[in-house]
């Protein structure tokens, strides 16, 4: 069995629950890494409500991994997703200790690549306190699905893809500049220790803890790197061990072919005035004027108290809860028949939207083609 490490600098942190067929791939995928330091690297494994022999499969496991590993295990009646993932990944804090670190986040079922840790520690390494990569579903398993499902999922990514670099032309972050995606799930998220421990940590809600993670990142000006060449592979299962998760969305998109996209997918005419809303008001804060000039609240529709309040916020705090406060920025998602309608539309925008952000700066600099995976997630 290895022996533990002392002071690993990055630990990923794994909540595990029933998962007897897939914890071993997952385990060995971790301990697949490289091109790291050796006895850099530790795992945190997070056992909870386990009734079908993973605690034994893991007990066999162990003797064969290179990276030391820390099992805990608890019962709790009242255990969910962003329960376990919180434990797991203060577990992975507390290992790491006041010297910082990274903490990673997978999931039992998932498989990680081989440079997954070290091309994330590269981003954090490049100046981000976190950082979100993309996922993909495991090919045999989704052999399984229907035809119209992944037929709908490669609309909803291209359309994905096409608005994303929209918002990042119109709106940049430099923190996490094109090529560069939305998606946030738990498969595959990182952060510092130190923002980790700045922010609260992991929000323990049931459901959606990865997207609020992220956001709650965002509201107190952390840096957030949605970094494209970060992709894990996810199980295409239609029975998952969390309520509301990938598996719950893909039997429903089987049951419900018709259900709405993902909020922010709009039409791309309404796609673009949120970006350019975005970007003068990011303008605005900036420039500390938001406090003191008014037209933007008028036309956002928001009273001047709740006005004066979304001034002082910092800046991504103060976009979300503009966001959430006017009745012009709700957002109204499409439905799956008007995807090819609005990727024609897209193609055609984004063409002036380009020369106007100086499409020659990044020469040749594309995006991979998005998951059906990445819109479950």
């Amino acid at each position: 069995m290895p022996i533990p490490a002392a002071n690993p600098t990055a630990v990923v942190a794994v909540p595990v629950r029933n998962e007897a067929e897939r914890i071993a791939a997952c385990l060995r995928a971790i301990d697949g890494q490289v091109d790291l330091a050796p006895g850099s690297l530790g795992v945190v494994l997070y056992l909870n409500n386990c009734t079908d022999g993973t605690e034994a499969i893991v007990a066999g496991l162990l003797p064969s991994l290179s990276v030391p590993v820390r099992v805990l295990t608890e019962d709790f009646s009242g255990a969910h997703a962003g329960w376990a993932r919180r434990r797991a990944m203060d577990a992975a804090a507390a290992w790491l200790g006041e010297g910082g670190g990274v903490i990673l986040s997978t999931d039992a079922d998932s498989r990680v690549p081989p440079l997954w840790v070290s091309r994330t520690l590269s981003a954090i390494a490049a100046g981000a306190d976190a950082v979100a990569g993309r996922v993909e579903l495991d090919e045999e398993e989704g052999k399984l699905l229907p035809a119209s499902l992944h037929a709908r999922a490669r609309l909803e990514d291209l359309y994905d893809a096409l608005i994303t670099e929209a918002e990042a032309r119109i709106d940049p972050d430099p923190h996490d500049p094109w090529p560069c995606h939305r998606t946030t799930i738990g498969a595959t998220l990182a952060v510092t220790r130190d923002a980790y421990i700045a922010v609260g940590g992991m929000p323990e809600i049931p459901l959606g803890e990865d997207g609020a993670f992220i956001a709650r990142l965002i509201a107190h000006g952390k840096r957030v790197r949605h970094a494209p060449d970060l992709c894990v592979t996810i199980s295409a299962r239609l029975t998952g061990r969390a309520p509301g998760g990938v598996a719950d969305t893909i039997r429903s998109r089987c049951e419900e072919p018709d259900a709405l996209c993902d909020a922010r997918m709009e039409v791309f005419a309404r796609c673009v005035r949120r970006y350019l809303w975005r970007a003068r008001f990011r303008r605005m804060h900036d420039a500390g004027t938001l406090g003191r000039e008014t037209a933007w609240a008028d036309w956002l529709g928001i009273g001047p108290d709740e006005a004066a309040r979304i001034a002082a916020l910092p800046l991504g705090h103060a976009i979300a809860e503009a966001e959430k406060a006017s009745p012009r920025l709700a957002y109204k998602p499409i439905g799956p028949r008007q995807l090819p309608g609005q990727i024609r539309l897209a193609r055609l925008g984004l063409v002036p939207i380009r020369i106007l952000t100086g499409l020659r700066r990044n020469p040749g600099r594309t995006i991979p083609a998005g998951t059906a995976a990445e819109r479950m997630a």
